[in-house]
Formats: C-alpha cells, structure tokens, sequence
C-alpha cells in the first residue's frame, strides 16, 4: 500500500468520523431540549402538588372545626335532652298515683 491510498484512507476514516461527532452533537442537543422540557414539567408538577397540598391542608382545618362545632352542639343538645328527660321522670313519677296515659 502506497502513500496516496494511505492518504485517501485516512481522510475516508476522517469524513466517517465527523459524520458520527455531527451525530453526537445532533443527539447531544435533542437529549438537552428533552431534559429541559422534563424539568420544566417537573417543576409544574411540583407546583401544582404544593398547591393541592395547602388545599387539602385548608380543607383538613375547616373539616376539624366544623366537626368540634357538630361535637359541641351535639353535647349541649345531649346534656339538655338528659336535663329535660330527668326533668319530666322526676314530674311523672310525682303523679303516679293519680294520673296515667292511656293508649
């Protein structure tokens, strides 16, 4: 093998190789425009989890005091249903004698 087709191997090997470094470069840029897209939607997800997290958060406080609202009215109405029943047992076993319901 002489000098010359030596020389024309070398720049067949030389134009392959920039062919796939074009390639790369090609790849190289495709994966960064995917990489940043991905953050991008990353980061709104992000976002948006945060915010549903501070709306659940909301909803879980005023759920709590609605709930110790619904407890304390239910006790106060308990304890004057009780007043009320021990109320009137006390007034009807006062009457016991005389008077009756009759069904």
């Amino acid at each position: 093998m002489n000098e010359g087709q030596m020389q024309v191997i070398l720049e067949s090997i030389d134009s392959k190789l920039d062919l796939v470094f074009e390639g790369f470069t090609a790849l190289d840029r495709k994966i960064d425009k995917v990489r940043e897209g991905l953050e991008a939607k990353i980061d709104q997800c992000n976002f948006k989890i945060d915010v549903l997290n501070e709306k659940i958060d909301t909803v879980e406080a005023q759920l709590k005091n609605r709930i110790g609202a619904v407890e304390t009215n239910l006790s106060v109405r308990l304890d004057a249903l009780a007043s009320d029943l021990s109320a009137h047992r006390a007034d009807t076993e006062c009457h016991r004698g005389g008077y009756r319901v009759s069904e």
